[in-house]
């Protein structure tokens, strides 16, 4: 075992060795990511020219290229040879062929379709639109791309972690000699987020040269990485349990799974996880778990703290539509804010691309007859309502493949209205639903699974579901409009009317926007298709005082739930009190990052991120005497003592660029949901270091209603003189959590993975007695 571990350390300092820019430095970079040898790739590495777009008059060539870190793409322009700029293939969300970015359609013509593709960002950084020479070196540049970030994303935690560090080495060489002096030794810690005083860099320094030189070379590196890369909570972890010669059997494994995860594998399944995360070839071939491999497990699916059974789709998806939660976004156009911010049909592609399964359309008369979506009196730019479809139908079931509903708030004249009714037809084709399932007229929704792949309309209709069969004598019914189609003018008190198109009627089947007159009216008179959209704020007190009534009119109608108009900056509202009170559509601003967000994100990871998932039973039984303001007894009370210890945390980011700024992190543990089971505990906060803090402080928390907890792993840098800095968070379900020793993955303010960045804890839930 040392054998390997020996070889496998000097070709890390080998790496370390190389010329930043050097054949082989490219070489090992390749071989790293399993692309040895890969033309593409090699393509990528020599570069090329290719014309960037950003306007119809701004078309310019640029030279792009591969740098040798395999890592990130720099490109210039050939006339100034000054505009150099980098970006990471970390940053890349998704590489897109063809013209199908908005920029693309707007601003190239149908010639160069075979020649135009995009690169997509993480965030909100805009895409790169390009066009090459030719369709052959278009398909390279994509390939090339693909490959390179889906072997990125699929690199080991280690192997990332390795990289980076050399990276950072590497950047510490000021003087390029391939050699550490103490002074780079400092500010290679610093680039990794450890600030240490002089003394220890000392210390650690003289501990790693052995040859009494003055600095660091081959060996010593290989050396001060081991040091660098201990974890001391592992080994004393792996030293519990590794009672076979030092170290873990299948016997031993399997006792660790029992004890500490508490999970009843059997001795087949654990040799399983030998042979499948065992790195030590002679270990592997005696049955036998190194630490390393150990280690290897606790960063794999099997060892995150989320339920791997949980990330496929395991819930019941033939019960009615409104027994789902459905996630669901609100001014789904905007880019940014609802005064000034950008419109785009891309919007509408990162929010379906997140599962996203309800998206608003705000559609108004545009120029040349043609409709379009904005949000009106505003200086947000307008798109074409043809362009949201095309692009809603590209991107609808690429993450999950359960229906869609476009919710219409329409402000368009019937002349449009009959356009806008023309459009999702001839665009979505059979996929829209325009006639109720089945031979029978319905009594209640159908279910996701009778909807996959279809597409849902709400809005306004002239006629009763038992009606859309009957021919209508008029074209156009006037008809009042509800609060949610006066969203703009919040504290406008005025009536006002629409003429309603029958074509636009005539497709809205199973969501038609209703007036809310109060529960009773609700429960007298609304069929069950018929259904209401409620401000935040009105919905939030009919969730605190009338919690039970709300609840019992959501087990067989649906609610949609929208920010108040006056979040000019896209804010959110928390969305739990809601999704307590059994609402189903509970719509947020997709495109703010914000804490409500991160709580969506969280509430749909599970059931396969297809978007929906099933309300507990007594959110979908119209007896319910369940209250989440009250909570008196029932099945919901399934009482349990969640007992957290936060142990420690790993390559966390800097939340300040600068060379000199480390983090300071603390950890807070969130719960979310029912009034009762809302609260925050919070660790001590480690000072400058942000690679790898320590904490081992311990939490208990009481949950009484798990089914609608969310639990939050929230990391900051901790600020004495003004509010604390976001570094990482990651939310998921409380029934979601696994027992015993995890690492917890981080997501950032956009709720993208941070690659190397994680945190380590060890969970226990009980019975409450």
């Amino acid at each position: 075992m040392q054998c390997v571990r020996k070889q496998n350390a000097r070709s890390k300092s080998q790496e370390l060795l190389h010329s930043a820019h050097g054949k082989a430095s490219a070489s090992d970079n390749m071989r790293r990511l399993g692309l040895e040898g890969d033309t593409d790739l090699q393509f990528l590495l020599n570069g090329g020219d290719l014309v960037k777009v950003r306007s119809s008059s701004w078309k310019k060539n640029r030279y792009y290229k591969l740098q040798e870190d395999c890592k990130t793409v720099w490109h210039e322009s050939k006339k100034t040879l000054k505009s150099k700029q980098t970006f990471s293939i970390e940053e890349i969300e998704a590489v897109r062929t063809g013209r199908k970015t908005e920029g693309m359609m707007k601003y190239t013509e149908d010639a160069v379709e075979g020649r135009a593709f995009s690169i997509l960002f993480k965030g909100r950084q805009k895409s790169l639109d390009l066009i090459a020479s030719s369709d052959e070196e278009a398909k390279k540049w994509v390939s090339g791309l693909e490959k390179v970030v889906s072997n990125t994303n699929s690199l080991t935690p280690q192997k990332k972690t390795e990289h980076w560090i050399y990276s950072c080495m590497e950047k510490a060489d000021t003087n390029f000699d391939k050699k550490m002096s103490p002074k780079e030794l400092k500010s290679f810690l610093q680039q990794i987020n450890i600030e240490v005083e002089d003394e220890y860099v000392k210390m650690l320094f003289e501990k790693c040269d052995a040859s009494k030189c003055g600095y660091l070379d081959g060996k010593e590196i290989e050396h001060f990485y081991k040091i660098l890369t201990w974890r001391e909570e592992i080994n004393v972890i792996y030293g519990e349990y590794a009672k076979t010669g030092g170290l873990m059997s299948a016997a031993d494994l399997r006792n660790f799974l029992f004890k500490e995860q508490m999970e009843d594998m059997s001795q087949s399944d654990a040799l399983q996880l030998i042979d499948k995360y065992e790195i030590d070839e002679n270990a592997k071939a005696k049955q036998l778990m190194t630490k390393d491999g150990f280690l290897m497990y606790l960063h794999q699916p099997e060892g995150l703290i989320f339920n791997p059974t949980h990330k496929i789709l395991y819930q019941d998806m033939n019960q009615p539509l409104n027994h789902y939660f459905i996630s669901s976004s609100h001014n789904t156009y905007l880019m940014e804010d609802q005064i000034k911010g950008p419109s785009s049909t891309e919007a509408y592609i990162k929010a379906l691309m997140k599962g996203c399964r309800c998206v608003e359309l705000d559609c108004w008369d545009g120029s040349d007859g043609e409709p379009v979506i904005y949000h009106g009196h505003t200086l947000t730019s307008k798109i074409l309502f043809k362009d949201v479809i095309k692009a809603i139908k590209d991107f609808a079931f690429k993450t999950s493949e359960y229906p869609v509903i476009l919710s219409l708030e329409n402000h368009c004249s019937v002349e449009q209205q009959k356009i806008i009714a023309q459009h999702m037809i001839s665009i979505l084709g059979g996929a829209l639903v325009t006639k109720p399932l089945g031979d029978k007229m319905p009594t209640c929704f159908p279910s996701p699974e009778e909807l996959k792949g279809r597409f849902i309309v709400k809005g306004k209709s002239l006629d009763k579901l038992e009606d859309k069969a009957k021919a209508a004598d008029d074209a156009s019914v006037t008809e009042e409009e509800d609060d949610e189609a006066d969203e703009e003018q919040e504290n406008s008190k005025t009536s006002k009317s629409l003429k309603l198109a029958k074509e636009l009627s005539d497709i809205v089947i199973y969501c038609k926007s209703v007036k809310f007159h109060g529960f009773e009216d609700s429960r007298d008179k609304q069929s069950f298709n018929e259904m209401a959209s409620f401000k935040e704020g009105m919905a939030e007190k009919l969730a605190e005082d009338s919690a039970n009534e709300y609840i019992t009119h959501n087990t067989d109608k649906l609610s949609r739930v929208y920010p108040s108009g006056l979040r000019a900056d896209s804010s959110n509202y928390n969305p739990v009190p809601l999704w307590n009170a059994g609402c189903q559509i509970v719509a947020l601003n997709f495109q703010t990052p914000c804490t409500e967000m991160d709580l969506n994100q969280g509430l749909y990871l599970q059931n396969g991120q297809s978007g929906y998932i099933l309300k507990p039973p007594y959110l979908r039984d119209r007896a319910t005497e369940f209250d989440p303001i009250t909570l008196t007894r029932g099945p919901w009370l399934k009482q349990k003592i969640l007992h957290v210890m936060v142990i420690s945390a790993q390559q966390l980011p800097k939340v300040n660029e600068s060379k000199h700024s480390i983090v300071d992190p603390l950890v807070q543990v969130q719960i979310y949901g029912v009034p009762a089971d809302t609260t925050m505990k919070q660790t001590q906060y480690i000072e400058n270091n942000g690679f790898n803090p320590m904490w081992n402080e311990n939490f208990q928390f009481e949950v009484c209603v798990p089914d609608l907890a969310l639990v939050r792993f929230l990391i900051e840098d901790h600020d004495s003189t003004s509010d604390n800095e976001f570094v990482g968070q990651y939310t998921l379900p409380f029934n979601s959590l696994r027992n015993g020793y995890h690492h917890v993955p981080l997501l950032n303010k956009n709720g993208d993975l941070l690659s190397s960045a994680r945190l380590f804890v060890h969970i226990m839930i009980v019975n409450s007695e």
